[in-house]
């Protein structure tokens, strides 16, 4: 499985993505995290289990609690990925304006 099919796989579940969302709004220990969430502390471990091996996320230990956060190196793979496209589509939409220009 390549490093972009983890990625999407992880993200994919809207569990997932909610907690990395949380994540990104700032770190939080799995407690904070099932707080409000509709499923178990159980549950919310291992949907980070998921989004750490993807490098979403990063954990730390602080005591006896583990802290989470968004991992930057893991994103970097992904912004480069998203910007292929956007680079793409930028180089088409120049196309279209230099085309209706020129008529």
């Amino acid at each position: 499985m390549t490093y972009e099919d983890r990625l999407f796989a992880a993200l994919a579940d809207p569990t997932r993505r909610a907690i990395f969302e949380r994540v990104a709004g700032r770190r939080q220990s799995v407690a904070e995290l099932a707080r409000g969430m509709p499923v178990s502390q159980p549950a919310i471990s291992q949907h980070l289990k998921v989004l750490k091996e993807a490098r979403l996320v990063r954990d730390e230990p602080s005591g006896a609690r583990r802290i989470y956060s968004i991992d930057p190196e893991g994103l970097g793979p992904l912004r480069a990925w998203l910007d292929r496209f956007w680079s793409d589509q930028l180089a088409a939409f120049k196309a279209v304006v230099e085309t209706a220009d020129d008529n």
